[in-house]
């Protein structure tokens, strides 16, 4: 048996960028503590790691220097997936310079790449002797999938999750003896209910071989638990380290640990957390702890997921 925690967006702008700025080993506060109990931790990482390159033409656009990939580490975060909207935020130059970041870091991003190949390639690991493969892909219909940054086969990007290669690589990985966990950027802003591309896409991995299918992109809690096929789904995980806070449920999130039997989730915890003014997410107690279990509890009803496994 193993464990895997998985929490939601992180980037390091404005409050949390001074933050970082001021100690990366300290970044996450309270929150280090959590993500550091389970034998391996993942976020989403949305922000290009640059100080340069040249904005694109979006509403909001984040950026962070190579030093939030030690703050990372240093909060107990094992690897990060930079398959989202916000990956190439700084267009192909801000792109070379994540790319080089990532090497000369040495710390483990999936989900963006020189080309397609790397970016499709999974994070492989062992945990209690269990071979494990994660992917990562975005299928956020924006410029950067979709038209500007997409990884081809020579083209640096992100992995689009609208690519069969993302189907094919899970089952050629489950059929090599691999635990497979896919992690997307995906879904509507705002809503607590996945949209009819999440739920397929989910369906299709599934059936491919995957185990668990982790979430982020509509910055609210959605729906988690068990499929009628065993697979495990967490739509949406919110925002975890951010920028703003917003006073409503966007503020809400948690760390959520799946324990893995061999390729079967077993179990699932949900350690609930809170955006302080600070930005981080502050572990939640009391009423509110019960309040935000409440919002998680009811958003699975719409995924139409198990709280439980299935038989």
């Amino acid at each position: 048996m193993f464990t895997i925690s998985f929490a939601g967006d992180v980037h390091f702008m404005d409050r949390v960028g001074v933050r970082l700025a001021h100690d990366p080993a300290t970044v996450f506060g309270q929150a280090a503590a959590v993500l550091r109990r389970a034998d391996l931790t993942m976020v989403n990482l949305e922000t290009a790691i640059t100080t340069g390159g040249d904005a694109q033409a979006k509403l909001f656009t984040f950026r962070a220097p190579p030093i939030a990939l030690t703050a990372l580490r240093d909060a107990g975060i094992d690897v990060a997936t930079m398959a989202n909207n916000h990956g190439a935020d700084y267009g192909e130059a801000g792109l070379r310079d994540t790319l080089k970041a990532i090497k000369d870091e040495h710390f483990p991003v999936i989900g963006i790449g020189a080309n397609a190949t790397q970016a499709f390639a999974p994070y492989r690991t062992t945990l209690n002797g269990v071979k494990v493969a994660i992917f990562a892909a975005d299928q956020v219909e924006d410029e950067t999938t979709l038209r500007l940054f997409s990884a081809g086969p020579d083209k640096a990007g992100v992995a689009n999750a609208f690519n069969p290669r993302l189907i094919s690589a899970v089952r050629n990985a489950k059929a090599s003896g691999y635990v497979v966990i896919v992690y997307l950027h995906w879904g509507i802003e705002y809503t607590t209910c996945p949209s009819s591309n999440q739920t397929s896409l989910a369906s299709e991995l599934a059936k491919a071989g995957a185990s668990a299918i982790i979430g982020t992109h509509p910055h609210v809690l959605q729906g988690a638990g068990w499929r009628r096929d065993g697979a495990y789904v967490a739509y949406s995980l919110g925002n975890y380290l951010w920028w703003m806070s917003f006073g409503n449920n966007q503020d809400d999130n948690g760390v959520l640990t799946l324990t893995f039997d061999r390729s079967k989730v077993t179990k699932e915890s949900f350690a609930a957390a809170h955006l302080d003014n600070r930005g981080v997410p502050l572990p939640a107690t009391g009423a509110e702890k019960q309040r935000i279990d409440a919002e998680w509890n009811a958003d699975r009803q719409c995924a139409h997921l198990s709280a439980t496994p299935t038989p």
